[in-house]
């Protein structure tokens, strides 16, 4: 699955992230091809909780061992 990212609080303003089958993370500057849309989502991450609103799975909300401020607009791609 590739995340296609595009907001404040991540290494770059725009990047790709891919995660492999093995369970590993890359993340690149810009957008890599190739993509096949999945969906979109906005995703607001405040100190420890996170809300996500994603096109497909709707709402949810999560908390993270870590401290962090960003605010993503991004598509999941196959």
């Amino acid at each position: 699955m590739k995340y296609i990212e595009f907001g404040i609080g991540n290494r770059w303003m725009l990047r790709t992230e891919t995660e492999w089958s093995d369970g590993t993370e890359t993340e690149e500057k810009g957008i890599v091809p190739p993509l096949k849309f999945h969906s979109l989502y906005i995703r607001i991450w405040i100190r420890k909780t996170v809300w996500i609103i994603d096109s497909r799975e709707g709402f949810k909300r999560s908390r993270k061992m870590r401290n962090a401020f960003k605010i993503i607009i991004g598509v999941s791609s196959y």
